[in-house]
């Protein structure tokens, strides 16, 4: 079936240069022509002109995967249980399956893996060369590429295809998956819908996108909501929602939007609610001043626990400039930011909140001062004594707070 099917694929490449179609643009025309074409061959096949196709359907498919889609990887793009795709070389294509990264037996050539990249970049308008070896993209079907070229890398291209599977849009999500209790989920609940700040951290491929997705659920549907990104990650189910991502230099050097100027922007929208994807550089001090001027926000940022993912904070906004002092930041982020739930991603690819601290807005000898309000213990994330700041907040949005922390 593998002759037939590669000479299907030429007979419709052929049939699609014709006609002038773009694959990427009139794909019900091609898809049509793929069905008229295998119909067709078929026809052809009983009559012993050309190799037989064992099934028209997977013929189908395996000829659309290759002209519409991305060939060999598309399958893989279809698993709903695959998480992330990575090709070390085009003999070594990983996939991640609930955390846990697989050797598939995918092979491509050297010349299929650059065509495949090129084609990803097509829409874009990003681009991959000696000046540029790195790339960061977001692909039609909302997968997040990302790409380096030798001599960064020693000699193969490197690419990696993140998909964002929507696991959980609300917190109840998360308590299903077993990632959070009920009561904590409740606290987090009030905690959104009060307007406190938030600040979510772990490890890579903790789950922090899928928290700040789940927590966004709790926003009240009246807010206007501006999220910042360098690469749409994020699939909020609100009603009033803006989403801006980073734009790359364009060929001649200029045009370039970084996450701070996002920032900067978002301010001017007049958002109920700010979140930053993920923070990592000098944008951390446009956060805390937005986070400062009164607008409740969130945020990701990877540590290694909730205590780290404070220090961090600290330290981040000091790459804004020499004129950025300690004695500014860390009052400030003691101030802004009020929770911090910490994710862990477990041996068995098991993800689960291992904390939730709050900030009491106190400095100490130049350390923040945390509480933990849950903590993880035996595997069960019980309550500690910890107290949360601004206890009138919930009682202007309607909660109990100590009932809340009690668990009735």
């Amino acid at each position: 079936m593998a002759d037939g099917v590669a000479l299907l694929e030429g007979e419709v490449r052929e049939l699609i240069r014709r006609r002038g179609l773009d694959p990427g643009r009139d794909t019900g025309d091609v898809h049509t022509l793929i069905r008229d074409a295998v119909a067709d061959y078929d026809d052809r096949s009983l009559q012993g002109l050309v190799p037989r196709l064992e099934d028209l359907d997977q013929a189908i498919k395996a000829v659309r995967d290759a002209i519409v889609g991305l060939g060999a990887l598309q399958q893989h793009l279809d698993d709903p249980e695959v998480e992330e795709i990575w090709i070390n070389a085009p003999g070594q294509i990983f996939v991640a399956r609930h955390g846990r990264p697989e050797l598939t037996t995918t092979m491509l050539t050297e010349q299929e893996v650059h065509e495949l990249v090129e084609r990803m970049l097509r829409t874009s308008g990003r681009r991959l060369d000696l000046s540029t070896p790195f790339v960061d993209a977001t692909l039609p079907t909302g997968e997040r590429l990302h790409a380096v070229i030798p001599d960064v890398t020693r000699r193969h291209w490197a690419v990696n295809i993140r998909k964002f599977l929507v696991r959980s849009r609300n917190l109840d999500g998360l308590v299903a998956l077993g990632s959070l209790t009920e009561q904590a989920a409740g606290f987090l609940h009030a905690a959104v819908a009060s307007g406190l700040n938030i600040l979510v951290s772990g490890a890579t491929q903790a789950g922090k996108t899928t928290m700040i997705n789940s927590l966004a659920g709790s926003i009240p549907a009246h807010e206007h909501v501006v999220t910042c990104e360098e690469v749409f990650e994020l699939q909020l189910d609100c009603r009033d929602w803006v989403a801006m991502q980073c734009r790359q230099p364009n060929l001649e050097g200029t045009g370039e939007i970084p996450l701070r100027r996002l920032v900067k922007e978002a301010l001017r929208m007049r958002p109920d609610r700010l979140i930053i994807g993920e923070v990592r550089e000098a944008e951390a001090l446009d956060m805390l001043i937005a986070l400062n001027a009164g607008i409740p926000g969130a945020c990701t940022v990877h540590a290694n626990s909730a205590r780290d993912a404070v220090t961090k904070m600290t330290t981040l906004p000091l790459l804004a400039g020499e004129n950025v002092s300690a004695h500014f930041v860390v009052p400030t982020v003691a101030a802004a930011f009020d929770l911090v739930v910490h994710l862990d991603l477990r041996a068995d690819a098991h993800r689960e909140v291992a904390e939730i601290v709050a900030l009491s807005g106190r400095v100490e000898q130049g350390v923040v001062e945390i509480s933990p309000l849950f903590v993880r213990t035996g595997g069960e994330l019980v309550r500690t004594d910890g107290f949360p700041p601004h206890p009138e907040r919930f009682e202007r949005a309607g909660f109990n707070l100590p009932d809340l922390l009690a668990g009735s």
